[in-house]
C-alpha cells in the first residue's frame, strides 16, 4: 500500500515511515516546524495544501499524528490549538476521503477525565483541557468525515525519536547532568513505545480496520514510578528525582490523574505486541545503542 505521513518529522510520525517501509509499504510523509531531507513542507491548516499534497501523494491511507500537543500551550493559546488539532483533522480526513483514502487520526487519553481509568475505547469522553477537548472534537470531525476513519488514542509515547524531546530523552540528559526533576507521582498512564503505536497503526490500516482503538502499552502505572523504571534501565542515578503532586506542579492545564487506556480491543483485533514499559524501555536502550545513540550510563 501506499502511505502519506502527515507530521512525519515528529516522534510517532518518524516511527510510522520507518514501520511502513519495513512492512514493505511505499510511505511519504510531510514536515511543519522540524523540516527533515525527502519530506515535504505542509501546514495542516492550509486546506489548498493539504488538498494538494493528499493528491500528489495518491495515497491508500493518510496518517495524521500532526498536532498541538503541548498542553499547557494549548491552555494559553485555544484557538490555535483547535485550528490545529480539530480543523486540522478534518481538513486532512476530507482530502483523504476525497482521494479515495482511509485516515487515521491521533488522539489521547486526555479526552478523558482521570476519574477511574483506565480508560476502554467506549467509556465517555469528558476533556478538562482545552489540549484533551481539541483532541475529543478532532476525533468526532474525522470520523463524521470519513467512512474509513481511524481513530488512534495513545498516551505518554516514548522510545527513538530523532528530536530526542520525549520524556525519556529528558530524563536521560537530567539525570546525566546531574539535574533534579520534579516528576508527578499522582498522575497513571500507560507508557506506550512508539515503535509497537507506529507497527500496530500499520496493521490496523493493513487490516482496514476502522473506529477507535486504544494502542498503548501493557499496564499503568505513575509518571514517578515510570521514571524509576527508565532509571533502572538505562543505569541511571534517580537520587535527582523528586515525587510531587501534580497540583504543586502549577500547571496552567488541569491533567487527568486515575488515567491510563486499556488494550483489549488492540490485543484482539491485531498480531502487533504492545509491549510493558519496562519492554518497551529495554528494546529502546537497544535500540539507541544500536545507532550510537544517548543510552544511559
Amino acid at each position: 500500500m501506499r502511505a502519506l505521513v502527515i507530521g512525519a518529522s515528529g516522534q510517532v510520525g518518524g516511527a510510522l515511515l520507518e514501520a511502513l517501509r519495513a512492512r514493505g509499504h511505499e510511505a511519504v510523509g510531510t514536515h511543519a516546524h522540524h523540516p527533515v531531507e525527502g519530506l515535504t513542507p505542509l501546514d495542516i491548516t492550509d486546506p489548498a495544501g493539504v488538498e494538494r499534497v493528499v493528491s500528489q501523494a495518491r495515497p491508500d491511507w493518510v496518517l495524521c499524528p500532526a498536532g498541538l500537543t503541548h498542553v499547557d500551550y494549548c491552555e494559553e493559546h485555544p484557538e490555535e490549538a483547535f485550528a490545529i488539532n480539530r480543523d486540522g483533522a478534518l481538513v486532512a480526513s476530507r482530502a483523504a476521503r476525497r482521494a479515495g483514502a482511509g485516515f487515521v487520526f491521533y488522539s489521547t487519553e486526555y479526552v478523558f477525565d482521570g476519574e477511574r481509568g483506565p480508560y476502554a475505547e467506549e467509556d465517555k469522553a469528558h476533556p478538562l483541557s482545552v489540549y484533551g477537548r481539541s483532541k475529543w472534537e478532532g476525533e468526532r470531525a474525522a470520523l463524521g468525515e470519513s467512512a474509513r476513519a481511524v481513530v488512534v488514542r495513545t498516551t505518554v509515547v516514548y522510545g527513538p525519536d530523532r528530536q530526542e524531546k520525549n520524556f525519556v530523552y529528558q530524563l536521560i540528559r537530567n539525570c546525566q547532568s546531574g539535574l533534579g526533576m520534579r516528576i508527578p507521582v499522582d498522575q497513571v498512564s500507560s507508557p506506550t513505545y512508539n515503535v509497537d503505536l507506529a507497527q500496530a497503526t500499520v496493521e490496523l490500516c493493513e487490516r482496514d480496520l476502522g473506529g477507535v482503538y486504544h494502542l498503548a502499552g501493557d499496564g499503568v502505572l505513575d509518571r514517578f514510578a515510570f521514571a524509576l523504571l527508565a532509571c533502572q534501565v538505562f543505569g541511571l542515578d534517580p537520587s535527582r528525582l523528586t515525587p510531587v503532586a501534580t497540583a504543586a506542579l502549577g500547571q496552567k492545564a488541569a491533567r487527568p490523574l486515575k488515567g491510563g487506556l486499556t488494550i483489549t480491543k488492540a490485543r484482539a483485533a491485531l498480531a502487533t505486541p504492545l509491549r510493558t514499559p519496562e519492554e518497551g524501555l529495554r528494546a529502546m536502550r537497544v535500540a539507541l545503542e544500536a545507532r550510537g545513540g544517548r543510552a544511559g550510563g
